[in-house]
C-alpha cells in the first residue's frame, strides 16, 4: 500500500469526496460500503458528466461523498477522469481524495471464475485478456491516486480498515497504528509501510514442548524474551519508532501499518507483536492488532495450544498447527 499523506477530518469549510477506481475485482463495492459506514453519501458507477451535478446537489460541506468510477461506466476515459478531477482540485471548497484499488491478477482471474461474472472489458476476449486491457487503462489513474491499496490479500475486514484509517470522519482523529505478526513464508504483508525482521532470535519452534504453542503463551514469551539480544532489540526498536511517530503525525499521515515477521509468524513475530503494540498504546496512540497466521490457522486464541484450542473448541485448527509444526517458527 503506497500512502500520500491524507487529512482524516477535513476543515468543515471545506465538502470532503471521496473518488474511488481501480481494478474490477479489487473490492470497490466494499470500499464503497465501507465509506458508506462511515457516514459518506456513496454513488457507484456514476457518469463523469454528471459529477458536477450531482456535488453541487448533494452539498459535500454538510455530508461527505464517496463516489465509485471505473471502467464500467458509460463514458469512462483515464483523461477524461484525470481532467474532471483536476477540475475539482481547482475548487477550493472541496477537498478532494482519489483511492485506486489494485490487485494482482491470479486472485483477479480467481474471483471472476468463481463468482462466474463477466470482466467488463472482456466481452470479445478472456478474463486474463480483460485484466491486462483494464491496467493499461487506469494506469494514469494510478499514477495520480492519494492512496493505493493492493487487495491481493486484504480480507474484507482489512479494506474497511484501511479506509476507515484513512477516511473516517471524528474531528479528533489523529494517527492510527495497525500492528501484524507474520510469516516471511507466506510472503509479506502488501499493505505494511515498516517491516521489521525477528528470525535472529531464539526459536521456540525447537522445543517440542513450545512447538505447538504461540507467541501469545507465557511460555514462549519468556523463552524469546530470554534471548540475550532481545532487550536491546526491543529498545532499539521502540527508540527508532518514537521519533518516527509524530513526524508521521505531523505530515497528515493518518494510518501506519508495521508489520513484524518470523519464519513460521507463530511465535516470535507473535509475542514481539503483542509487545510492540502494548508499548505503542503506552504512548497515547490507537492501536490494531492483529495476527496474520494465526487468523489463518484459527489459533487466534490467547495461549493457543493444544490444551486451548480443546477449550475452545478448535480441534481442528490444532491439527493444522502439528501438522505444520515442522515449518513454523
Amino acid at each position: 500500500m503506497s500512502d500520500v499523506p491524507t487529512d482524516p477530518a477535513a476543515p468543515a469549510a471545506r465538502g470532503r469526496i471521496v473518488l474511488v477506481t481501480g481494478m474490477s475485482g479489487a473490492g470497490m463495492s466494499v470500499a464503497l460500503k465501507a465509506l458508506e459506514d462511515l457516514g459518506y453519501e456513496a454513488v457507484d458507477n456514476l457518469r463523469l458528466s454528471l459529477v458536477p451535478a450531482l456535488i453541487r446537489q448533494a452539498d459535500p460541506k454538510r455530508r461527505p461523498l464517496a463516489l465509485v468510477i471505473d471502467s464500467r461506466t458509460r463514458d469512462f476515459s483515464a483523461q477524461n477522469f484525470l481532467d474532471e478531477l483536476e477540475e475539482l482540485r481547482r475548487d477550493g471548497d472541496l477537498d478532494v481524495r482519489l483511492v485506486f484499488l489494485e490487485c494482482g491478477d491470479e486472485v483477479l482471474q480467481r474471483r471472476f471464475t468463481e463468482t462466474r461474472r463477466r470482466h467488463p472489458l472482456a466481452e470479445d476476449r478472456t478474463v486474463p485478456d480483460g485484466i491486462q486491457r483494464e491496467r493499461a487503462l487506469l494506469f494514469p489513474l494510478k499514477e495520480e491516486a492519494d492512496v493505493t491499496i493492493d487487495t491481493t490479500q486484504l480480507s474484507i475486514h482489512d479494506l474497511r480498515r484501511i479506509l476507515s484509517g484513512h477516511f473516517r470522519r471524528d474531528a479528533q482523529a489523529a494517527l492510527q497504528v495497525f500492528v501484524t505478526s507474520f510469516s516471511f513464508r507466506q510472503g509479506l504483508p502488501r499493505e505494511a509501510d515498516l517491516v521489521f525482521d525477528v528470525r535472529f532470535l531464539t526459536n521456540p519452534h525447537y522445543d517440542p514442548e513450545l512447538r505447538p504453542l504461540t507467541g501469545l503463551n507465557p511460555a514462549v514469551a519468556a523463552r524469546v524474551e530470554s534471548d540475550p539480544d532481545f532487550p536491546a532489540f526491543f529498545g532499539n526498536l521502540t527508540e527508532l519508532l518514537r521519533p518516527l511517530l509524530p513526524r508521521y503525525n505531523q505530515e497528515g499521515k493518518s494510518y501506519l501499518t508495521i508489520a513484524i515477521g518470523c519464519t513460521g509468524g507463530k511465535h516470535r513475530s507473535v509475542f514481539i507483536a503483542e509487545r510492540l503494540a502494548a508499548w505503542l498504546k503506552d504512548q497515547g496512540l490507537r492501536v490494531n492488532l492483529s495476527h496474520r497466521e494465526l487468523e489463518r490457522l484459527g489459533l487466534r486464541t490467547a495461549g493457543a495450544g493444544p490444551a486451548s484450542n480443546q477449550q475452545a473448541g478448535s480441534q481442528q485448527a490444532n491439527h493444522q498447527a502439528n501438522h505444520q509444526a515442522n515449518h513454523q517458527g
